[in-house]
């Protein structure tokens, strides 16, 4: 198995945040796409992703739609997805994704998160590139060779396709989203879920748990605050 496969099964067994958050977090995506492509998830394939992904975790049904109702007012301001790089202790590159409608206070927490867990906010580049941006699509496995179908779709950006215990996973780079999406629906796959990753090219490991749980006490400040939508790091787990 590649990288994909391994970071998605290190991700599996950490500690996540509690359903709330990820409501939190499919809201703002609901807004987002809204204001990016209208309200009808017919004509917005970004809306219909987020949609999949509401249904993947049990959101029900009346929060999305109230969410796509409040997104359609003009009135409610849009969010803006910013990328904060830089280091934990022990040499831990982070990336941290957020959605904010107000960049002043996500900027200062952040920075006083990396401050008060001995880590440092980097400048723009700094850390991105020691990732790879992927996307990522969840299928049911039932009466599909993965095999067959990895092949089939390397032609749309595929790079990896497995099976784990929540269906067939399809890995490819970010810029591969749209047309992978395409390209299933077009065959009648359901996607039960889909989203974007960034893979660490190199982990490292630390020497012993205190200096882990140094670095986890910063990705657990990160991950609670209600602007931080994704938090990725180097650090072998």
């Amino acid at each position: 198995m590649g990288r994909a496969f391994e970071f998605r099964k290190a991700r599996k067994m950490k500690r996540w945040s509690a359903m709330s958050k990820a409501f939190t977090r499919i809201g703002k995506d609901i807004v987002m796409a809204v204001k990016e492509g209208g309200p009808d998830p017919d004509s917005n394939a970004r809306l219909r992703a987020v949609i999949q992904n509401a249904k993947s975790v049990n959101m029900p049904k009346d929060n999305v739609e109230r969410a796509i109702k409040r997104a359609s007012d003009k009135s409610l301001g849009d969010f803006k997805e910013v990328l904060f790089e830089g280091y934990a202790p022990h040499g831990i590159a982070i990336l941290v994704e957020t959605a904010t409608d107000n960049n002043t206070r996500t900027v200062a927490n952040v920075r006083s998160y990396f401050n008060k867990c001995n880590g440092s906010l980097g400048t723009s580049g700094s850390v991105e590139f020691m990732f790879d941006h992927t996307c990522n699509f969840r299928i049911s496995a039932e009466g599909i060779d993965p095999e067959e179908l990895e092949l089939e779709l390397i032609d749309f950006g595929a790079e990896e396709v497995f099976v784990d215990d929540d269906g067939i996973l399809i890995y490819a780079p970010f810029e591969s989203f749209g047309a992978l999406q395409k390209e299933l629906e077009s065959r009648g796959i359901e996607i039960l879920s889909s989203g974007f990753e960034r893979i660490p090219q190199v982990t490292k490991e630390l020497e012993n748990e205190e200096h882990v749980a140094e670095v986890e006490k910063l990705l657990e400040k990160l991950e609670e605050d209600d602007d931080v939508q994704n938090v990725y790091h180097s650090m072998k787990e």
